[in-house]
């Protein structure tokens, strides 16, 4: 009997005996949250200074997206070229698909750099779960939607203090609506804490809990491929194999609609901020 396949040592990305197979008299090497968790690349875990994958990932993203954007605009042609027309159309989508339709032109032209950098940014650190190599996408970790969804829900609270004042303020997060009368009190007190407590929670869990389970299947075809492989198995593993294609597909559009929802619900929240409450 082979010792079972996934590694004692939780730190190691899909951790598993490669040589165990189908047949083999070995367990399935499922993934679990050991896939999830990296060594550092440099740093002591212990003490939490560190740099591990995903902050690389995360790193060459920025630099990725920063790049492409200052070599498309650097010097911008009348007719523009490749890079600069795809740049451009990227940019306009996120300007005039998400801002304009959701904020209005006049309100939301200031907000486009802030919402297009959040768009990208996210696309980003989605499509690194399907780039060899690297194969995982930095959102899957919790604490990356959570800042993401910390900075929006910090611009909207200023933005609606700086916009309503504090009687406005408490309007707008408790749904102020005197014509409800002696439901009132229940209505503002559900409002007030599904705007100031769930919002900014469901912002970035909704993001989180897709890349993390995306992520979790396409290990789960792809080590179960490389597992039946072996004597009859291997039928098994090329319909398994066919499943790592159409959930790669799937995932790329799952990504860019992740990136798109969290920047349609920024903008709905930049929005709420901006209205008059009446």
């Amino acid at each position: 009997m082979k010792e079972p396949a996934v590694s004692a040592d939780p730190t190691q990305t899909l951790a598993f005996d490669t040589s165990c197979h189908l047949f083999d008299g070995c367990g399935f090497p499922a993934p679990g949250l050991h896939s999830f968790l990296f060594k550092p690349l440099f740093g002591d875990a212990d003490s939490n200074v560190y740099f591990n994958k995903t902050m690389l990932l995360a790193l060459l993203g920025s630099i990725i997206i920063v790049g492409f954007f200052w070599a498309a605009f650097a010097k911008p042609k009348v007719v523009p070229g490749k890079l600069q027309l795809v740049a451009e159309a990227g940019y306009d989508f996120v300007r005039r698909g998400v801002v304009y339709e959701t904020i209005g032109k006049k309100e939301g032209e200031k907000y486009v750099p802030f919402v297009v950098s959040l768009f990208f940014f996210i696309w980003m650190m989605n499509l690194w779960s399907i780039i060899p190599v690297a194969q995982f996408p930095v959102t899957a970790i919790i604490s990356y939607p959570a800042a993401l969804a910390g900075i929006v829900y910090i611009t909207w609270v200023v933005l609606t203090f700086k916009r309503q004042g504090f009687v406005g303020f408490f309007k707008n997060v408790t749904g102020y609506d005197k014509t409800l009368g002696p439901v009132l009190p229940l209505s503002m007190t559900i409002e007030f804490f599904s705007n100031l407590i769930v919002r900014p929670f469901t912002h970035a869990v909704r993001l989180f809990a897709n890349m993390f389970a995306g992520h979790t299947l396409l290990l789960l075809f792809t080590v179960a491929s490389w597992y039946m492989l072996n004597g009859i198995g291997i039928a098994y593993s090329g319909v398994s194999f066919v499943m790592v294609l159409v959930m790669t597909a799937f995932e790329l559009f799952i990504q860019a609609v992740q990136a798109y929802v969290f920047v349609l619900l920024t903008c709905s929240y930049i929005q709420g901020a901006l209205a008059e409450h009446h």
